[in-house]
């Protein structure tokens, strides 16, 4: 299916700011603000991503109020070209380097309002991850509310019935559910889903740190998230080509590509950003190993921002330094339990 599933809603007149200029950090200061952002998840304890469209960028899926975006070129009175498929796709290098600051603990909720699918292909854990406008590869039940995590698109948009049945058994081996599945995907009027709302919004409040990746914020309820850790004494920061709605509220604002910014930031905080393995589903993350939260319990400080982070290699937050300039090598990440995406039924 193509990748331009805004074609499906609703016409809806007020898409909000399209087409703003973006803006670009210079090398130096784009160096000293990635610097400044690994200092903060430093000293944070509780750590939410939240992501838009421009993390999907690079993956080949447009976003939508960007100079290119779907609805930048819409309002230009030209029709976007497409020559991917949401199937195709594969995550970008920003989507696995937040699986792996989930893996090692950094990452403790990630707050998403894309729908295609790519945070669930990566092998993300469902339960700390909420899709607030839907997943073009989810259908759920609407009698029994299990969902299907599929291994192509459900084929319609607005929650609507895909034409399949609910096959989850019932207790003392009664016939199937056999409730009608739909869609998850939302329309211009359709309410977030109370579960993925409920979860983001606790998580929001209880976050130490809010940083936003590739979203202009300007879609409600979604975009006002990041300001309830704000509005509780956390800090917000925001990385975004074009200017955002809550930029003034912003402790730190990043102008630069997300997967040049992410990049960066797993380098200085030592973590490698591991290789997509093809799509894989993880309902539930497994708890940190105990090794791994002794050393964090043991973690150095960061030194004090240099001014020129290029000769200034960073200290290892996840390794003590040993003696003769070595250091320990880290506990591996625990890996969940590879879980293939389920087949569409014929």
């Amino acid at each position: 299916m193509s990748v331009n599933y805004a074609a499906g809603l609703s016409p809806y007149a007020d898409k909000g700011k399209c087409g703003l200029p973006e803006i670009f950090d210079s090398p130096e200061e784009l160096d000293r603000k990635v610097w400044e952002l690994a200092q903060m998840i430093q000293s944070s304890s509780n750590v939410v991503f939240h992501t838009g469209a421009g993390i999907s960028t690079s993956s080949g899926i447009p976003d939508f109020r960007g100079p290119q975006g779907v609805w930048t070129m819409e309002e230009q009175g030209l029709a976007p070209k497409f020559d991917i498929t949401f199937e195709s796709a594969r995550p970008s290098k920003t989507h696995m380097a937040l699986l792996q600051l989930e893996r090692v603990g950094i990452l403790k909720f990630l707050v998403s309002q894309n729908v295609d699918g790519l945070h669930v292909r990566s092998g993300f854990p469902r339960d700390k991850l909420a899709e607030l406008h839907g997943n073009m590869f989810v259908e759920e039940c609407a009698k029994c509310k299990t969902q299907y995590v599929r291994d192509v698109v459900v084929g319609s948009m607005g929650l609507k019935a895909t034409g399949r049945l609910c096959t989850v058994a019932k207790a003392r081996g009664l016939r199937a559910c056999r409730g009608e599945l739909r869609d998850t995907i939302l329309d211009w009027e359709d309410a977030l889903p109370d579960r993925d709302l409920n979860l983001a919004d606790e998580a929001c409040r209880n976050a130490d740190l809010s940083i936003t990746l590739g979203t202009s914020l300007q879609i409600r309820p979604s975009g006002n998230l990041p300001l309830l850790t704000k509005r509780k004494g956390g800090r917000l920061v925001i990385v975004n080509l074009q200017a955002t709605k809550h930029d003034r509220q912003a402790d730190l604002r990043i102008h630069g590509y997300v997967d040049d910014v992410m990049a960066k930031l797993m380098k200085h905080l030592c973590l490698e950003i591991p290789e997509w393995q093809g799509p894989l589903v993880v309902e539930r993350a497994p708890p940190l190993l105990p090794l791994l939260k002794q050393v964090k319990a043991e973690l150095p400080t960061l030194p004090d921002l240099p001014s020129a982070p290029k000769t200034e290699p960073p200290a290892h937050r996840h390794r003590p330094e040993l003696e003769g300039g070595k250091r320990e090598q880290p506990p591996a990440p625990r890996l969940p339990k590879r879980v293939k995406v389920e087949p569409m039924p014929s």
